[in-house]
């Protein structure tokens, strides 16, 4: 059954599996396995930028942020304050910065890497809805990033400040991994979660794997007003891979 769902869905949705570190469908032991699988070894080569794409994906927005309003899709935006769980001292630090949400659809390769080098400070678990992530979704369900399960990452480099990776969960619970948690999947009780690491950092370099989404799902970035300056070639709905230049910090 398990080989059966699994060959259905390459075909259904055009899978590459050349791409994959294993490539044979029906040695997966189970269907998370296949959605997580690891790339081949060097297939995403790492530009030199100082941030890159750190996911296959698409672009859905990005951008400056509007003092804190993020734009979601024409008509709907929501605030840094609601999308990171309602901590508005962690919200100011990006006033008026910048942010990029990236769309992986069934296709893509769900692990997610880092976008420059950064010291894990903080992880918040923001429980809310599991609609679906996709782009017609996001044109039509208002605050979607901001309503749905979460998950906030908050990181510190030494060259560009205080940046966040905000996991948006869909459709199922648990379903979003970091490399540090394993599966992040609080009780049920409707409330913030929060671990901190100062007392344990965890360092990240820029490319390292950082999380995994067991199904297809949203990322949104948030940097420091004066951060990074987009990769000029970017635009909505443009479709981007894993070490692709995302940015430069301005001179």
């Amino acid at each position: 059954m398990t080989t059966r769902l699994i060959r259905w869905f390459v075909h259904k949705y055009g899978v590459d599996m050349n791409e994959a570190e294993n490539t044979d469908i029906g040695s997966y032991k189970s269907f998370n396995d296949f959605f997580t699988r690891p790339l081949k070894a060097g297939i995403r080569p790492l530009a030199n930028a100082d941030f890159i794409c750190p996911v296959d994906g698409a672009i859905s927005q990005f951008g400056l942020i509007d003092d804190h309003h993020i734009l979601q899709a024409k008509g709907h935006r929501f605030t840094t304050t609601e999308l990171v769980g309602g901590d508005s001292a962690l919200a100011a630090e990006f006033r008026h910065g910048s942010f990029a949400t990236l769309y992986l659809s069934p296709k893509d390769y769900h692990r997610l890497h880092m976008p420059c080098d950064g010291t894990l400070r903080r992880m918040i678990y923001v429980p809310g809805t599991l609609f679906s992530v996709n782009p017609v979704t996001a044109r039509g369900v208002p605050n979607l990033f901001a309503r749905n399960e979460r998950l906030v990452c908050v990181f510190e480099s030494s060259e560009h400040g205080v940046f966040v990776m905000v996991l948006v969960g869909a459709t199922i619970v648990g379903s979003m991994a970091t490399v540090w948690h394993g599966v992040v999947n609080p009780k049920r009780t409707n409330k913030v979660s929060e671990w901190t690491y100062d007392d344990s950092p965890i360092l990240l370099r820029k490319g390292e794997e950082m999380g995994r989404f067991l199904l297809g799902s949203t990322i949104v970035m948030l940097f420091r007003k004066g951060t990074i300056a987009f990769n000029t070639d970017w635009a909505p709905e443009r479709t981007v891979r894993l070490g692709e230049a995302m940015g430069l910090r301005p001179s």
